[in-house]
């Protein structure tokens, strides 16, 4: 079976959220919803942002992907498990051991 256990969870407290009008195409649509979405960690202080869909729920969405992509969350979350699991290993041995659970198939994300 799957002997890998849960380190630790993130939850809406470590994220702000911000929505704005897009602008752009979808005329009097993106000029009267603020259908753009920008999410921050707080603890990395990575940053996903979108507005090119019409919906607020699919810029969420995809924000929150480009969020967990991003350079400046994977070194947060890679530092953050070594830290957790009580290896004080080099950047190459921390990036060798967690890369795998990077994988967009290994990640559980559960949108707002």
């Amino acid at each position: 079976m799957n002997d890998r256990k849960l380190l630790f969870s993130l939850t809406k407290k470590d994220f702000e959220m911000d929505t704005f009008r897009s602008g752009g195409k979808g005329g009097q649509h993106q000029n009267k919803v603020e259908s753009g979405v920008r999410i921050r960690h707080l603890a990395s202080g990575a940053v996903g942002e979108s507005r090119e869909f019409r919906s607020q729920h699919q810029n969420k969405k995809a924000a929150f992907e480009r969020l967990v992509s991003s350079k400046e969350f994977k070194l947060w979350h890679k530092i953050e498990c070594s830290r957790l699991l009580g290896q004080i290993k080099t950047q190459e041995q921390i990036e060798k051991e967690v890369d795998a659970d990077m994988r967009p198939e290994n990640l559980k994300i559960q949108f707002f």
